[in-house]
């Protein structure tokens, strides 16, 4: 039953169908044993288990004569160290610098630290385009950049660069308010509604009280403060607007 796992001069197409279902669900636990850093962040350890791992997953799903078997063995005792080193990697601290070294200064009050330029493998044109990607014109008004272990580069502007806050002119504002959506194309989330304290009973009667059907409801959001906004596809500005309640 299980004959596809092993080598074999030649594999049938469902043999070669199971084994690619086979992997790609091992690959789906794998990667979510490595945690979501890993895949959000490419850091010095992720890059090599992440170059490691595709090569070693894809030879037995392309190549009859290797063992499925042996690659998820092998896959294992690889994910085991990963997690290892990186729980090693909070204890010592000379394994912590080396995985996930301190940030470098590229820039300094508008200038450029060309010794930590070569040492990070950056040119200045790269530098460049990398301030244009922030909208910043002139690097004077770079108060400091730096070089991120993950291979982005932080920049900081001087204090009178800095955008003007409504804190700063003293102008009341509105708290934060998140808006969340509780319906989409006529499915509701109760568990979002229920985070909000409400129920699918209240969330029916504000559609109906706006003369509506859930089914015609392309999108209901709620915020903070219990405002409901209610989205169709007849309507002319697209909006229902409800009072908090």
């Amino acid at each position: 039953m299980f004959d596809f796992f092993h080598k074999h001069e030649t594999l049938t197409a469902v043999e070669w169908a199971m084994r690619a279902v086979v992997g790609y669900f091992f690959l789906l636990i794998v990667t979510k044993l490595l945690g979501q850093r890993s895949i959000s962040q490419l850091r010095f350890l992720d890059f090599i288990i992440a170059l490691i791992l595709g090569n070693i997953i894809a030879h037995p799903l392309s190549d009859e004569g290797l063992s499925l078997t042996g690659s998820m063995i092998t896959t294992i005792v690889l994910v085991i160290l990963y997690m290892i080193t990186s729980w090693l990697g909070l204890k010592w601290n000379f394994l912590k610098h080396y995985l996930d070294p301190a940030p470098m200064k590229l820039i300094q009050h508008g200038k450029i630290i060309m010794k930590n330029l070569g040492k990070a493998r950056i040119s200045v044109d790269h530098l460049f385009s990398e301030l244009r990607k922030q909208q910043i014109e002139d690097i004077q008004k770079v108060a400091l950049a730096l070089w991120e272990p993950g291979g982005t580069i932080s920049f900081f502007l001087e204090t009178q660069y800095q955008t003007v806050t409504p804190k700063d002119l003293k102008i009341p504002i509105s708290p934060f308010s998140l808006v969340k959506p509780i319906v989409v194309e006529g499915t509701t989330n109760s568990a979002m509604l229920m985070e909000q304290g409400k129920n699918e009973a209240w969330l029916a009667m504000q559609i109906q009280q706006a003369n509506l059907d859930i089914k015609d409801v392309v999108l209901a959001t709620i915020d903070d403060q219990q405002q409901l906004r209610i989205y169709t596809e007849s309507d002319t500005n697209g909006q229902n607007e409800l009072p908090p309640s």
